[in-house]
């Protein structure tokens, strides 16, 4: 029997000898018997998430109970065991194949010694994080036929924690809280109309007894919207939409109102977008929810909105109480966005001395190219500076907050432009880091032309992949061959002070991986495609250890601490497999001197 499987038995001891009435022998069944008393120390509750916990996460650093590690997002552990002078003798201790071979997107969370992962497909696994042994797994059951309503990938991003309960949003459109003991459902509640082309792929956040969570389909028309359930009962306490309805039904605050005078023609028909689908940030400071928001319903601005309008909110950071949902402010990074440059990406909480004054800011690089710094308290923009090749802008003029959009870039009607960033954005979803050691944020960050070519076939009774533009790019680089061409990716080091590059790492063909932090000075990082994960010196960029995984790594890593070792686990699957390059889905766990090895 392992020490685990020990401990384990000894923890539910006092539960099993007071359910068969104390273990006593000889006794009368007709004598009266006193009445069975709880345990004196009942077994501890699992995912014992609290508000407390989460805000003093600085102070158990052998956890990892939220999706970006504390309520700040940066994505950095305190742990110092693994460090740039021995993580060469890193090694893999326990590996964990998953039953969805598909890409593999999500965070896990390790919370008292249990490692809770999701998978694609919304299936959720609960690990013994100090051996692998399999504790549970929860299958949400998702239609197989729901696969046509998802509009990039069947992936899932990560989970929440709190009160004994693991919370995943499913593709169909449910948020489900799952009992962290058993793995069974406790409630479930949809959180979407069921007639629209919705799904969730992102993780949840959980905050003051709420659970948060908002929905993808921004190009299946669907209208956007960010969520707050009951963390105990699933009860919807408020929804805040990020695109006005129909203004002959009215609208539902100031918010929208203001919104619908940014745009034109029937935009409520086909939805508006503007979906909610990752980086959704607490903030105790502020008490305020930040949010990124998705593009419009079409890409394509000139089928979606001829008069040009800003279209709020789509492709904004937008800022909400946490209790009621009310609207405080928003910074719309690109407005009227016919790019597909969602301002989804990974959205991060510090205290930044910047101009001779210490600001408490969000920070976030986004899709199109820009690093923006905005003051979390009022939204004021701080910092906007191109971190990455872009062409769409001549910059962001700070006095009036806009960027200054080329005439070129809006393409139309015989009016074709090679883009980049294109709708693969400058960075993805993929999971951003910041390091108070070296002061560096660590952007997974892309560099991929896209030629954009009106469609003039659009039509907007179908909304699906209908998108107003030819997403084949038509023969654009058949008639421009010498115009550049790619997409390559690599993870970049980043001074949110004085907003300068200070190391790139190695370049990656196609998307990168999420990014780990960590007070060993380390950057762990997943190369993509390249089937590699890495740890790089967090101060330098010089490259220590790496190891192949035989398979894609995109998702974030974390790391935890029991009994005093230290582990780095990671999420790895690539895509659907092929008999030449087969993926492999598993959970990767490793520590100092593991010498597990992946089968051949």
């Amino acid at each position: 029997m392992t020490r685990s499987e020990l401990a384990t038995l000894a923890a539910l001891l006092p539960v099993l000898l007071w359910s068969c009435g104390g273990g006593g022998s000889g006794s009368d069944a007709s004598t009266p018997q006193p009445a069975p008393q709880p345990p004196a120390n009942p077994p501890p509750l699992p995912a014992n998430v609290t508000q407390q916990r989460l805000l003093a996460a600085a102070t158990e650093p052998s956890q990892w109970m939220t999706n970006g590690g504390d309520y700040q997002e940066w994505r950095y552990s305190r742990l110092t065991q693994i460090d740039r002078g021995n993580v060469s003798q890193l090694g893999l201790v326990w590996f964990s194949g998953l039953d969805t071979n598909v890409q593999q997107n999500s965070t896990p969370l390790e919370i008292d010694g249990v490692l809770y992962v999701s998978t694609a497909w919304s299936k959720v696994y609960a690990f013994d994080a100090r051996s692998g042994t399999q504790l549970w797994q929860y299958d949400s059951q998702v239609p197989d036929a729901w696969r046509a309503k998802v509009c990039c990938g069947l992936k899932n991003r990560g989970v929440a924690a709190w009160g004994g309960k693991i919370y995943v949003g499913t593709l169909d459109g449910r948020l489900v809280a799952i009992d962290a003991r058993t793995g069974t459902a406790a409630w479930s509640v949809l959180t979407i109309d069921a007639a629209w082309r919705y799904a969730i792929t992102g993780a949840p956040r959980v905050a003051k007894g709420m659970v948060f969570i908002g929905n993808a389909g921004a190009e299946y028309g669907v209208r956007g919207y960010l969520s707050a359930y009951d963390a105990e009962t699933g009860r919807l306490l408020w929804r805040f939409f990020t695109v006005p309805g129909n203004p002959a039904t009215g609208f539902e605050n100031q918010a929208m109102q203001t919104a619908a005078a940014t745009w034109s023609g029937d935009w409520w028909r086909i939805g508006g977008g503007g979906a909610v689908w990752n980086s959704i940030v607490y903030d105790p400071a502020t008490d305020l929810v930040y949010f990124g928001t998705a593009n419009g319903t079409p890409w394509n601005q000139r089928y979606r909105d001829p008069s040009g309008g800003d279209n709020l909110y789509i492709a904004s950071i937008v800022a909400v109480r946490a209790d009621t949902g009310d609207y405080v402010w928003h910074y719309q990074a690109t407005p009227g966005d016919t790019w597909d440059y969602d301002a989804t990406s990974a959205l991060t909480i510090a205290d930044l001395s910047l101009d001779g004054r210490t600001r408490h800011v969000v920070m976030q690089a986004n899709k199109n190219g820009f690093f923006y710094v905005l003051d979390g308290a009022t939204g004021e923009l701080l910092r906007a500076q191109a971190f990455t090749q872009q062409n769409w802008t001549d910059g962001v003029d700070m006095t009036t907050r806009r960027p200054r959009v080329r005439p070129e870039a809006r393409y139309g009607a015989g009016q074709d432009f090679n883009g980049i960033p294109g709708p693969q954005g400058a960075r993805g979803w993929h999971p951003s880091a910041f390091s108070p050691q070296t002061g560096l944020l660590y952007i997974p960050t892309q560099e991929a032309y896209f030629a954009w070519v009106h469609d003039p076939s659009y039509l907007p009774s179908d909304t699906g992949y209908n998108l107003g533009i030819d997403l084949s790019g038509g023969n654009y680089y058949q008639t421009h061959p010498a115009a550049p061409r790619g997409f390559v990716s690599s993870l970049q080091a980043w001074d949110p002070t004085r907003g300068a590059r200070v190391w790139s790492g190695e370049s990656n063909v196609g998307p990168t991986g999420g990014a780990l932090a960590t007070a060993g000075g380390l950057v762990f990082q997943g190369g993509g495609s390249s089937q590699e994960l890495r740890a790089y010196d967090g101060a330098s960029g010089a490259k220590l250890w790496s190891t192949q995984t035989r398979t894609g790594v995109f998702a974030g890593p974390i790391s935890y601490e029991i009994d005093g070792r230290q582990y780095i686990a990671v999420v790895v699957g690539s895509g659907a497999s092929t008999p030449s390059a087969p993926n492999l889905s598993r959970v990767l766990v490793f520590a100092l001197n593991g010498t597990a090895q992946l089968p051949p």
